[in-house]
């Protein structure tokens, strides 16, 4: 059957998506231009969410494979480029917002009540992609679950809530297809099924505590030098910079995590600084670009969140959420702890000056061409 040509506005659907603008109002004719602008701007939020999760989908698709191939890792550092670039776009509509008036906003924030952004089931849906754990949640008013909050206001089950569960069971997320992909990363040639392997990880972490007990050293010697006026300072240097290598040693051996965990959790961190360190080579160069990747994802979504508050405190101050929250306090909760790719930011601490990374053992294991 041939195919019926198509016009832009069948294709878009445009008069379908230009008669979504009314709100709990019959016609839009009811409603301020400020109200349309509220209504149109929190859209397109969510067709921005919308992009974001197919994205997240499709990276987390990628490394849940048993085998990753090395020409996939192009696609997916684009499409986690994609996720940055839309939460900055995200980001942007926000100056938009603020040049509604607080008075323009309270005449009709009343009809929000009991309605909140916290409602945005996208919004959960990518948290829960990412592999936002539960216990780190901020609790958002009274409620004993945050998805007790996507309730309908009768308490009844909701699309939101329906879709936030559905998410819930559409595992792995992507923190736990990428741990898992970095955590088979060969160190020094070895990788996580070879006879051995934990001896040579083992090896490697001792070799990157010695670099920190040289950098120790080297950055302490160097704070004295210009820094140090009394005895009571160097002293106070001294703790700080302590304090950092025994950091660095309680990362590297895992020991803030359970023992029946510290085996995958010690390969893994180990894995991300030995790509780190050596993504200069061929082979390591796009899981490189896949940390930097991931780190910028989440950042752009962490400047989303302190964006989004600054904007309500600017707008409307520090009054009571429309759902019940404590409003900007809220946001600026989930902007400070809300991270996903813990085990990544800490690496950047960990991180060590070339000339003090352990020598790759075999850096022809990691060339483009296998003698």
């Amino acid at each position: 059957m041939a195919r019926k040509p198509a016009n832009y506005w069948d294709y878009i659907r445009v008069e379908e998506l230009l008669g979504l603008q009314n709100g709990i109002a019959a016609s839009e004719g009811e409603l301020t231009d400020d109200e349309v602008r509220f209504i149109v701007i929190h859209q397109i939020d969510e067709l921005w969410f919308k992009l974001v999760i197919r994205e997240l989908v499709s990276a987390r698709d990628l490394f849940a494979r048993p085998h990753v191939p090395e020409d996939a890792l192009a696609f997916a550092v684009a499409g986690l480029r994609r996720v940055t670039l839309t939460f900055e776009l995200a980001a942007t509509h926000f100056k938009l917002m603020e040049t509604m008036r607080t008075q323009d906003y309270l005449a009709f924030r009343d009809k929000l009540n009991p309605a909140s952004g916290f409602q945005s089931a996208q919004m959960r849906e990518i948290e829960v992609l990412l592999g936002l754990p539960d216990e780190d949640r901020i609790p958002f008013g009274n409620e004993a679950s945050y998805l007790d909050a996507l309730n309908s206001h009768d308490g009844s089950p909701s699309p939101a809530r329906a879709r936030v569960e559905r998410r819930l069971r559409d595992l792995p997320t992507l923190k736990a297809a990428v741990s898992a992909w970095l955590h088979r990363t060969p160190i020094q040639g070895s990788s996580p099924t070879d006879p051995g392997d934990a001896a040579v990880v083992a090896e490697f972490v001792q070799q990157y505590l010695a670099g920190h007990e040289a950098l120790y050293q080297r950055a302490l010697e160097h704070a004295v030098r210009v820094q140090a006026l009394t005895k009571t300072d160097e002293e106070r240097l001294q703790a700080r910079y302590r304090g950092q290598l025994q950091g660095a040693r309680r990362h590297l051996l895992a020991e803030d995590v359970p023992e029946d965990q510290r085996a995958f959790v010690g390969r893994l961190r180990a894995a991300i600084l030995f790509i780190d360190s050596n993504r200069t080579l061929p082979l390591l160069s796009w899981p490189g670009q896949i940390i930097d990747g991931l780190i910028e994802c989440e950042q752009g979504m962490l400047a989303f969140r302190q964006r989004h508050a600054r904007m309500v405190e600017r707008v409307i101050g520090r009054r009571v959420g429309t759902g019940g929250s404590d409003g900007v306090a809220y946001l600026d909760q989930t902007a400070l702890k809300y991270r996903v790719f813990t085990e990544i930011w800490a690496a950047r601490t960990l991180l060590l000056p070339k000339d003090l990374c352990p020598p790759v053992r075999d850096p022809h294991l990691y060339g483009l061409v296998h003698e």
